[in-house]
């Protein structure tokens, strides 16, 4: 086993894709193949499962992976403290649900651990997508919510993934909407009052049930429905068409600006909103520090 060839099955993970790790590595595919597979058959161990949709981690291969990453940090650090090596790009990534909070977060993670050079990921997106994310370690963390209509469903698939859910805070639901709607002036509204007015919700794709849905009371039914993929779109649709959403009532105006508010929803539901890490893989230096973040932008 060399140092190589654990730098290669990192780039590998963080690539999900051979073809474009050995890009990346200015190495040939057959080389980079050859390699990763004289470390499996050295190790006895099948770090990487093939098949005709790709690869991806095996479960030996995801507890292989977090010791690798902790070998290969301590190596550079000695390389820098006593070769005065340049140190590598610092690698992060989270996958999280459409949250202004957890771009707040990553924006100050950014300004104070980022060096001359970082590759960082920041992905919003499905709810199904961020448990695999974080399962196969394409993700650091996770940020998503639970409450009592969806635990059930995603904890099974937490446990069965072996990841871990920590709180961040409690919420109740709120509408997200445009300061120039009819609604805006309320200090509360009601959900027969939203029945005039479109709803709008993150398509989930495959996974598009009540229990992978993003907003609150998913398994109400409404007269107009729009899905889409992406904040900013949902964002221009509340305003151009007077819609709403429901969330957890944190916005960020920095990042959002002041067009859209949010106003309580009449409902005793309440939620919990945290974040989702392998069991048995320590936090790295930017994981704990990304945490902490979190918590300084919702405090």
């Amino acid at each position: 086993m060399t140092l190589q060839q654990l730098k290669y099955v990192i780039e590998v993970a963080n690539q999900g894709s051979i073809n474009e790790a050995a890009k990346r590595l200015f190495i040939s595919q057959p080389s980079l193949s050859n390699a990763i597979r004289d470390l499996e058959e050295e190790m006895q161990i099948t770090i990487f499962e093939r098949s005709n949709k790709g690869i991806s981690l095996s479960k030996e291969g995801i507890e292989f992976l977090s010791y690798a990453r902790q070998v290969v940090e301590q190596a550079e650090l000695l390389e820098s403290r006593y070769m005065g090596a340049k140190p590598s790009p610092q690698h992060f990534s989270v996958s999280t649900q459409h949250y202004a909070f957890a771009v707040n977060a990553f924006v100050s993670l950014v300004k104070e651990y980022g060096q001359d050079e970082y590759e960082l990921a920041l992905r919003e997106t499905k709810t199904y997508e961020i448990i695999e994310d974080v399962r196969s370690l394409r993700s650091e963390i996770g940020i998503i919510y639970l409450n009592e209509f969806n635990g059930k469903v995603i904890n099974k698939l937490l446990k069965a993934a072996n990841l871990q859910f920590n709180s961040l805070f409690m919420a109740k639901p709120h509408i997200f909407i445009s300061i120039r709607n009819p609604l805006a002036k309320q200090s509360i509204v009601t959900i027969e009052q939203l029945q005039h007015y479109p709803y709008l919700s993150f398509d989930q794709g495959e996974y598009n049930s009540f229990h992978f849905s993003e907003e609150i009371l998913s398994t109400l039914t409404h007269r107009k429905s729009i899905r889409v993929n992406d904040r900013a779109t949902l964002f221009n649709l509340l305003i151009g068409l007077n819609g709403y959403t429901i969330s957890t009532g944190v916005l960020s105006a920095d990042l959002n600006g002041n067009e859209i508010i949010p106003v309580p929803l009449d409902c005793e539901e309440i939620i919990t909103v945290g974040w989702i890490s392998h069991r048995n893989v320590s936090l790295s230096k930017l994981g704990v520090a990304y945490i902490e973040a979190l918590k300084q932008v919702i405090s």
